[in-house]
């Protein structure tokens, strides 16, 4: 047998990633850089010297403390937890008792909407214009 495979979600931002696989939720966050980056290869020699004088006046060089310090947080769902048994158990408690449920009609359909946008516009190979606040096409 060829192994197992994995699947899941890699979010990634300007503060670090957020990983969902399987019942496993990561975050890891990696500072920001003390100083932004430049290209200035494709200016003039003279320019390209007063480019990066300007800019070690305003980011001087300092020495680097070591590896910028990264922090990894890590939850995992307990042993046959099954997110289902939750969505149930909030639904059918919702009919009994008549309240609002956790995740309301409206909800669904807001988190179900971005993919139905995509296949319809996919379907019409044209750009699909929807009104987020009124939730109808545009």
């Amino acid at each position: 047998n060829g192994g197992e495979e994995s699947e899941g979600f890699l979010f990634t931002g300007d503060e670090g990633t957020m990983e969902i696989a399987g019942n496993t939720v990561t975050v890891t966050r990696v500072p920001h850089e003390k100083e932004p980056g430049f290209t200035v290869s494709t200016f003039s020699e003279a320019m390209q010297k007063e480019t990066f004088a300007e800019y070690r006046k305003k980011y001087p060089v300092t020495h680097p403390e070591g590896a910028p310090p990264q922090t990894i947080q890590k939850y995992s769902a307990e042993k046959g937890y099954a997110d289902n048994y939750d969505h149930f158990r909030n639904f059918f408690n919702s009919v009994r008792t008549r309240k609002q449920p956790v995740e309301d009609a409206t909800f669904g359909f807001r988190a179900a909407g971005a993919a139905l946008l995509a296949n319809r516009s996919a379907e019409k190979g044209s750009i699909i214009h929807w009104d987020p606040v009124k939730m109808t096409l545009g």
